[in-house]
Formats: C-alpha cells, structure tokens, sequence
C-alpha cells in the first residue's frame, strides 16, 4: 500500500470520488501542511493554522496507479482559483498535490504540466505540489462525511458551484 494526499477545497467533497474504486483501501479527511500540531476543525477553518483540508488516500499502486489518482484529483478542484475552492474562501480550502517520495512528485510536476499546455484553462494553474507534511485525522464527524449526512453532503454540495465547474470545464 502507499499514500496519496490531495488538498481540493473542502474535503468532505473529495472522498466520493475516491471511494469504493478498486485499489483503494482508505480514505482519511484530514489537515495537513501547517504549523499548528494537532489541529481541530474549527481551528482550521478559522484559516491561521496554515492547515489545508485534505485528504489522505491509501492504495494499492497495482490496482490503481498514482497516476489514475491525480487524472481523478484534477478533475474535482478549479486549478486556478488561489483563494479557495467554489464557496470555501481562505488558505485552509487552497488545491495542493502532497507527494511523499521523489516518484510521486515527477508524476504531479508531469500531470501539472499537462494540464498548464493543454489550454483548457486561460488563467495559470495555481495547484501547489508540495512535500508531504503530518497529516492530522479530522474529527470522527468529518470521516466519510457524504454517507453519514447524505442531505447536508448534497445541500452543501449543490450550493458550492462545485458540479457545475466540473460540467462546464472537464466534461469534454
């Protein structure tokens, strides 16, 4: 098994997409990347933690390729947005791509690229590819959020502009 830490908005929107596919064996909301050892939720989103909302993804590379986890990755975020994602203003909802060995991050810096000469987007791609800090578990309430609060998953959802942006942008 390895790991894999994505920062994509809020993480409560970044767990179905990775959910139940073949090879991944879990998937951990979390904070990670800042300075506060330790953190709880609302230290974090107070935005002064320096903690992104993340989530760890531990897989099995022969089942499903780090690779297949970034295509995946880039389609659920706006690359381009530095302040946040959709709705989630603030440091703590910014897109990151955390790498935990030098393979790992050939392949994002690869991905990035990618997508930077693609033209897809007019505005640069502000997603960070970053060393792999300590992940800190969020609260028991935040773990696989979409299937224990369905209703508020979906309200929160759709309210964000998340699945919209995903249609008008990568939906061809």
């Amino acid at each position: 098994m390895e790991k894999a830490i994505f920062a994509g908005g809020c993480f409560w929107c970044m767990v179905q997409p990775f959910d139940e596919m073949p090879g991944i064996h879990s998937i951990i909301s979390g904070y990670t990347g800042g300075h506060l050892e330790n953190p709880q939720y609302e230290q974090v989103k107070t935005g002064e933690t320096g903690h992104y909302e993340a989530v760890e993804i531990e897989y099995d590379p022969q089942l499903f390729s780090y690779e297949r986890l970034l295509d995946l990755f880039w389609v659920q975020i706006d690359p381009t947005d530095a302040g946040g994602q959709f709705q989630d203003r603030g440091d703590q909802y910014r897109t990151a791509i955390f790498y935990h060995t030098a393979e790992q991050k050939q392949l994002a810096d690869l991905s990035k690229q990618k997508l930077e000469s693609s033209g897809r987007f007019k505005n640069p791609i502000v997603t960070e590819i970053l060393p792999a800090a300590r992940f800190y578990p969020a609260e028991e309430e935040h773990q696989d959020f979409y299937k224990k609060q369905r209703k508020a998953y979906k309200e929160d959802r759709q309210q964000s502009g998340r699945d919209e942006f995903i249609d008008e942008n990568w939906k061809n």
